[in-house]
């Protein structure tokens, strides 16, 4: 399993799971990364960190900690 920190923009990923259980782990779960969640990154900032992404019709910018926390498959 792979993180979502470091994918380009462009690239397309599904949602294997969040790791933790803390209330930043349950955070990004209520805003729909979950398991089977698609997604596509979106743009990255000059410095790789924030990134956005694209989910449930939505935009949704994460730091490059809540990005590794996020397990992805192709």
């Amino acid at each position: 399993m792979d993180s979502l920190a470091g994918k380009l923009p462009g690239t397309r990923w599904k949602v294997l799971a969040v790791d933790g259980a803390d209330p930043i782990a349950q955070r990004l779960m209520e805003m729909g990364l979950v398991g089977g969640t698609e997604l596509e990154v979106v743009r990255l900032a000059p410095l790789g960190d924030p990134m956005q992404i694209s989910l449930l019709g939505y935009h949704l910018t994460l730091r490059g900690s809540e990005a590794r926390r996020i397990r992805v498959a192709p």
